[in-house]
């Protein structure tokens, strides 16, 4: 009896494994094809309130501007960026022959990054990180080492603002002085 079984269950699987393939799909209409490549590319992400990918601010200590000759700078970056601005790198070319050639040549040069009060702690630790890293690698492409240049993050945890004025004074990188 268990051999019929076994001889019924192969003959079984076998006839259901042999049977004619399902016939291929049908191409799509031409109509329907047009109508997905046709479809309009979605909208692009609103930018967020104060959302200004060009500004930046970059807070040079007043011991790095005197000796350097860089007078004061005042521009900040966007809620939610890390992007350092166009017109800032003629400042950070100053600082870099500053130090690569000038008065402070051979000294370490130290990046704080820095973030608003809105937001997780460990996001505005990253997000001034990569602040302080941004302005790293301007600085290092107009020739310094960035062997001399250290960069940190205090994400939040230095921040006063309570508006957007004051939380734009909040998002900025500290340039000081190193060894």
């Amino acid at each position: 009896m268990k051999y019929v079984a076994i001889l019924f269950l192969s003959t079984a699987i076998t006839t259901g494994c042999g049977a004619d393939p399902l016939p291929p799909a049908k191409a799509p209409a031409a109509a329907s094809v047009a109508a997905t490549t046709a479809a309009p590319a979605p909208p692009p992400p609103a930018e967020k309130a104060g959302d200004v990918p060009t500004q930046s601010n970059i807070n040079i200590s007043d011991e790095i501007r005197k000796a350097c000759g860089i007078t004061d700078t005042e521009a900040f970056f966007a809620y939610d960026s890390a992007n350092v601005r166009a017109q800032d790198k003629a400042v950070l070319k100053k600082l870099a022959d500053c130090f690569m050639t000038g008065p402070l040549k051979g000294r370490e040069l130290r990046l704080v990054g820095h973030a608003d009060p809105r937001g997780e702690e460990e996001y505005n630790m990253v997000l001034g990180g990569r602040r302080a890293d941004n302005v790293k690698t301007a600085i290092a492409s107009e020739g310094m080492a960035s062997e001399k240049i250290a960069t940190t993050s205090r994400g939040k945890l230095d921040a006063t603002g309570t508006d957007e004025a004051s939380w734009a004074k909040d998002r900025r990188v500290d340039v000081v002085l190193g060894r």
